[in-house]
């Protein structure tokens, strides 16, 4: 597989990461139902024999239990692998996500992903949330510092506004934003992070390509219905991904999963893939972030880092999104 540079970084990375966040298991507040460890790891390792160089991963998912699996993973494929995770979500006491990053919190969590993990710096690490906002300039120096130390190699952001960019900037370059960013979601093309990141050389790893599994063509209501009581896509309906599962916007949504099969289809892909190639079409995105949960998932999907749509089937991407954007305004 190619590998593009990401940023200012010297780290070459496929177009396709790994993401761990359903890893996390179903124990917390944002997990996505019980989840193997056994099967986590045969995720993992189909990801790299397919040519996966780089994972991505987070204190958060699972408050530990995703990096340790990951960290076991990698042992036992013995080969280099690029990895990044991220600080800055603590749990509360009902194991919920508490976004909250300062230097102290910073510190405790990098020693716990370096021990979990089982390495001696961690090639990306980034900020998970902007939160809380006064916090920012103290955050990013804080990651500075521990570039300098040797803890981490290079410091990245996540979900971070262009004037919070510009401010973490001010204090030492940007490696890269991991952003949400799919057909459903332009925000980073709207708001103007993409535009950040191409003119300060900041690369762009974006999550959700596939908008947490719901752009896989495999949605419908006997999956929906199938959905785990902890997997928090059944049980958040205020989210924004989550809202397309429950009416109004689920019949729509499902209208729409059956046009993208159409345009995906003649070329004998799938919808998830159009969804990753989709997200690989603008040349400020280094990677998409793509997960798995069990073994046969990765393989299907990382064929996206190969496909370079056509303008035909762009412009039907389009049409079909703004037919949805209309049924659901």
């Amino acid at each position: 597989m190619e590998t593009r540079k990401l940023g200012n970084t010297d780290l070459d990375l496929t177009p396709v990461g790994f993401g761990t966040w359903a890893i996390g298991g179903g124990e917390w507040g944002m997990g996505w139902g019980p989840q193997a460890k056994k099967d986590s790891i045969e995720s993992i390792l189909e990801g790299l024999q397919a040519g996966i160089n780089w994972i991505d991963t987070a204190h958060a998912y699972g408050f530990g239990l995703s990096e340790e699996v990951v960290g076991k993973a990698v042992k036992e494929w013995g080969q280099p692998v690029i990895l990044a995770t991220k600080c800055g979500v603590l749990p509360d006491e009902n194991n919920f996500p508490r976004r909250f990053a300062s230097r102290e919190t910073i510190i405790e969590e990098v020693e716990g992903s370096l021990r979990r993990l089982q390495v001696d710096a961690i090639d990306l690490y980034q900020l998970h949330w902007p939160e809380p906002d006064e916090n920012v300039e103290e955050a990013w120096q804080t990651l500075l510092d521990l570039k300098q130390q040797g803890k981490i190699l290079w410091p990245g952001v996540s979900n971070y506004s262009p004037s919070q960019l510009a401010r973490a900037a001010a204090l030492g370059p940007i490696s890269s934003l991991q952003p949400r960013y799919s057909m459903l979601n332009h925000q980073i093309e709207e708001e103007g992070q993409m535009d950040w990141c191409r003119e300060n050389n900041c690369g762009i790893v974006c999550y959700s390509p596939m908008e947490s599994g719901l752009l896989t063509g495999k949605v419908n209501r006997e999956w929906i219905d199938s959905l785990p009581e902890n997997d928090w896509r059944r049980h958040k309906p205020d989210h924004p991904v989550a809202a397309l599962l429950h009416p109004p916007k689920l019949e729509p949504f499902l209208q729409l999963v059956e046009q993208l099969k159409t345009i995906a289809e003649p070329s004998g892909h799938t919808v998830s893939q159009l969804a990753v190639a989709w997200a690989l079409r603008r040349p400020e995105v280094t990677s998409a972030i793509v997960g798995a949960r069990r073994k046969g998932q990765i393989a299907e999907t990382v064929r996206a880092a190969e496909w370079s749509l056509g303008q035909a089937e762009l412009d039907a991407v389009t049409a079909a999104l703004d037919t949805f954007s209309q049924d659901t305004a």
